[in-house]
């Protein structure tokens, strides 16, 4: 795409727009393109410090009878506003290189996360997946995962891959200082921030600090520098950044053009997911997969800042409709317990696909905590705002699917759709509005809450 048209594409501008404060006044490519375009500027720019913040990731799981959650952290960093506009327009500028090398590498279709232009979303990707695997009778599959992804990418073997993309021995002023910005990163924390501000840490708080023109007075800033951080290590890029995504899919160019190699010479498919990937090799013999797969495992641990997450590494044979977790087989501390194929939200039996277990428990852990909100507090959240039973069925039942913005059970329809199967929807949507309402009654508060019986039965 040409630049200037990106440039000017209400999307591209709208995407530059950011609410939050930060050091810089708000800004966004309608306002600063002609200084963002201009190479000279980029070369000697000063990046602000990120801001920093631990966002808690739930992970939800459900075995037999046992329903729960695991509480994860991720590190999240967010640019100044003119630092983000930088960033987003090289991170433009690097995709139109990346995606003409993937069609040079005959890998177009192996990296999926964060394309701009594969215009395919999980649900037709994972069904490509396990459409390969029943296009054949028998096959052996390997689902893979690296751990801290993002946190461990290697400085050094990142630079060389910046280089070769742009078919260049070394970075160019511009490009070396985004680099330099990206992996030296600085941070300062959001909580140091609402402390220097007189706010306790709190989502109202945030949301007052981000309603400043910046966070902090140029005086502020330059008395408390001592609080920024700065990485001091050789690996690690900072997740949030608008160019992070891309740049974790330039680091594995080299990575997924050899996979992909070796597993097309068996005919099989190969397909990448961010940190996580999936490889069937069809109509092999054990011993060869046992032998294939050994290779690519030794080969993924000599890439710096690559390492398998043993936890998740699944060995799995699919024979005429049956699936096992042969993973014992090809390594002696492979975890056999799980008897699915997941990927990409969905589980697949060896027969059959469906939404995974833990997707759906989400869903009910979600829909059942804000129906507590709701019983608990009349109606009423911590901070005032006034919700009703009905905005429940709203945003988790089958009336919410129906409106402009829909909700999860949409996602579920167009799952049901894609894949022509309707167990999707009986999968999620069975007697859903009745656990709605069952949810509010428990709570002993319908009457205080706004609810129309007879829109909402079943």
């Amino acid at each position: 795409m040409d630049t200037e048209l990106w440039l000017s594409l209400p999307q591209t501008i709208e995407k530059s727009k950011k609410q939050y404060a930060h050091f810089d006044f708000r800004t966004d490519l309608s306002k600063c393109a002609d200084y963002v375009k201009d190479p000279n500027n980029i070369a000697t720019h000063s990046f602000y410090p990120f801001i920093h913040y631990k966002k808690k990731m739930i992970k939800y799981f459900l075995r037999k009878d046992e329903r729960g959650k695991k509480v994860k952290e991720r590190d999240i960093c967010y640019a100044a506003h003119i630092d983000r506009c930088i960033l987003q327009y090289y991170s433009f500028l690097l995709n139109q290189l990346y995606n003409r090398r993937l069609r040079t590498d005959n890998i177009y279709h192996v990296p999926v996360a964060y394309r701009t232009d594969l215009h395919e979303n999980n649900i037709k990707t994972s069904k490509k997946a396990f459409d390969f695997m029943r296009s054949t009778p028998r096959n052996y599959i390997m689902i893979g995962d690296f751990t801290k992804f993002f946190d461990r990418l290697d400085h050094n073997y990142l630079k060389k891959q910046w280089c070769s993309l742009l078919n260049s021995t070394y970075l160019p002023a511009d490009h070396y200082n985004i680099f330099k910005n990206i992996t030296r990163y600085s941070r300062w924390e959001l909580d140091d921030l609402l402390h220097l501000n007189g706010l306790k840490d709190t989502k109202s708080n945030r949301q007052k600090l981000n309603k400043r023109q910046t966070v902090l007075t140029r005086e502020q800033f330059h008395k408390n520098r001592s609080h920024i951080q700065r990485n001091k290590y050789s690996y690690g890029i900072p997740q949030g950044s608008p160019i992070s995504a891309l740049l974790a899919n330039v680091y594995m160019l080299d990575v997924d053009r050899y996979i992909n190699q070796v597993v097309t010479s068996y005919c099989g498919l190969y397909m990448r997911y961010s940190d996580d990937f999936i490889i069937v090799l069809p109509l092999i013999d054990e011993n060869a997969a046992i032998k294939t797969l050994s290779e690519l495992t030794s080969y993924l641990n000599t890439v710096p800042g690559l390492t398998l997450e043993p936890d998740k590494t699944q060995y799995y044979l699919y024979d005429n409709g049956q699936l096992e977790n042969c993973g014992k087989r090809f390594h002696a501390d492979a975890d056999t317990n799980k008897r699915f194929v997941n990927f990409l939200g969905f589980t697949f039996d060896g027969n059959r696909v469906s939404i995974r277990s833990k997707t759906i428990s989400k869903y009910y852990y979600k829909m059942y905590r804000k129906a507590k909100t709701i019983t608990k507090n009349s109606g009423y959240t911590s901070n005032g705002t006034k919700i009703s039973g009905e905005n429940l069925y709203k945003h988790y039942s089958i009336d919410g699917a129906k409106n402009k913005n829909g909700n999860f059970i949409s996602y579920v329809l167009r799952a049901a759709d894609v894949y022509k199967d309707d167990q999707f929807f009986e999968q999620i949507t069975k007697r859903h509005k009745q656990k709605i309402r069952k949810a509010l009654n428990r709570g002993k508060m319908v009457g205080s809450v706004s609810i129309n019986p007879k829109r909402n039965s079943e």
